[in-house]
């Protein structure tokens, strides 16, 4: 038995992109034992929370030392293969274009190389009082770590 100590996976970092692996379990699968539509957002979720975590970002720390919330402004998301019942996928994530007070996400969910869902974001900051606020220099140091170094990923044609 695995020690509770150890804790959940934050993922890796590898090639220049986020990697959390997940395992899809009954409750985030309809009827047919396929993942529910709506829970593949959920499953993005972690993918980005836990970039931040592994980046020193993580959402508690960050409100509690700028005053900074990340919030999802727009989400375009292509449902491409279904994923399974008791299968693994990894949720991939990348960094696009920084700007003053918001920043591309781009984001896959692959089961090996084969590619099944894929989402851009919007991600922006806003303070306390939900006014737009700079994205803090010591965060977008940090997710160099993962961007994209090509064009805007607002075009379709990037891939992570």
């Amino acid at each position: 038995m695995t020690p509770a100590a150890e804790g959940p996976t934050t993922g890796r970092i590898e090639g220049g992109r986020h990697i959390l692996p997940l395992r899809i379990y009954y409750e985030d699968t309809d009827a047919q034992g396929i993942v529910y539509y709506a829970n593949w957002l959920r499953f993005l979720e972690r993918g980005r929370t836990e970039l931040l975590r592994m980046i020193g970002l993580e959402h508690s720390a960050l409100r509690a030392a700028s005053g900074i919330h990340w919030v999802v402004r727009r989400c375009t998301i292509d449902y491409l293969r279904p994923a399974r019942l008791d299968e693994t996928i990894d949720i991939v994530t990348g960094c696009g274009e920084m700007r003053g007070a918001s920043l591309d996400m781009i984001q896959e969910a692959r089961r090996g190389e084969e590619l099944l869902v894929r989402a851009e974001l919007l991600v922006a900051c806003i303070s306390a009082s939900g006014r737009p606020a700079r994205l803090p220099l010591q965060a977008r140091n940090a997710l160099k770590e993962v961007a994209i170094a090509r064009e805007s990923p607002r075009s379709r044609h990037i891939r992570i």
